[in-house]
């Protein structure tokens, strides 16, 4: 029921930017430009500073801010209200994941919670990890699944599991002999990398320099952005990756990939991530509690 124009402007003020504020509603940045426009046209007054390819807000700004944030806050708990007061577990979930998960783990949650509770419809958007913390931050997603803590303070950060990244290789690749794989090992062979920004990527890095060896230093033959993409480069034997143990577990039980566990081990958290203050609808709150404990069973 809130004002279109307040939830942009919201996005804006979060993000302190058009382009972020437009990839977190969907909208493209000349359309998030026309919503301020009409906004500053209705209050007669400049709500951004913008200059040196930054914006900042305005004292108008920030005082619509503080009113922005109730108003949309207010629409939301009397959506909720209204549609608890009936009974009934029904209502829009707006769930943000990682690729990895999207693919391999969320699924089966929204299927089996589809089951559940019928009534209920949920939107799924896939987006790295920053790009999720950032819609949840502005209010646009409900929830989200991720490989990484949250670091915006107003977003609560629950640790539901952890998932093991492992080499993955062909049954006659050299690697493929081995029962575990160091580091350095890693650099004597061609390597199929994930995108940058992707969170696999982000994590293999930071593991890499903790083990003393740079990233650049591997003979990458190539970025994909799909987990699928990856793998099946790899099932052509051009070479090794390194990827989520959940994502390879169907091409590993029919013999078309192998994984070797690094030393030490590789692991990353999975986290539920969600707004820490602001009123949960039932919905939201019933499915943190059965996404949480099923991320634990399939990271187990």
């Amino acid at each position: 029921m809130a004002d279109r124009r307040l939830q942009v402007f919201h996005a804006v003020a979060t993000h302190l930017s058009f382009t972020k504020a437009g990839e977190a509603l969907h909208m493209t940045q000349p359309a998030v430009t026309f919503q301020i426009k009409q906004l500053e046209e209705r209050f007669n007054a400049r709500l951004f500073d913008r200059g040196g390819g930054r914006i900042s807000l305005t004292p108008a700004g920030e005082l619509v801010l503080n009113y922005a944030e109730r108003i949309l806050g207010l629409s939301a708990d009397l959506d909720i209200r209204v549609a608890e007061m009936t009974g009934q577990m029904s209502g829009s979930l707006l769930v943000g994941a990682s690729k990895t998960i999207a693919e391999f783990m969320l699924p089966p949650i929204l299927g089996e919670f589809n089951v559940r509770y019928p009534q209920v419809r949920a939107r799924l958007t896939v987006a790295n990890s920053e790009a999720i913390s950032n819609a949840i931050a502005a209010h646009t997603l409900d929830i989200g699944l991720v490989e990484a803590h949250a670091s915006q303070p107003s977003l609560q950060c629950d640790v539901c599991g952890d998932d093991e990244l492992q080499v993955i290789c062909t049954p006659n690749h050299p690697l493929a002999k081995r029962t575990e794989v160091d580091a350095r090992s890693l650099l004597e062979h061609d390597f199929i990398a994930r995108e940058p920004g992707s969170g696999t990527r982000e994590v293999t890095e930071d593991y890499l320099r903790a083990c003393g060896v740079e990233p650049n230093r591997l003979k990458t033959l190539m970025d994909l952005s799909s987990p699928e993409a990856l793998k099946g480069v790899v099932a052509t034997g051009l070479g090794f990756s390194i990827a989520s143990r959940a994502s390879f577990e169907k091409e590993r039980q029919l013999g078309s990939l192998v994984a070797i566990p690094l030393r030490p081990r590789l692991k990353r958290t999975l986290s539920l991530i969600y707004q820490k203050e602001r009123f949960r609808s039932k919905v939201v709150l019933t499915f943190v509690e059965f996404a949480r404990s099923k991320l634990r069973e399939l990271s187990a």
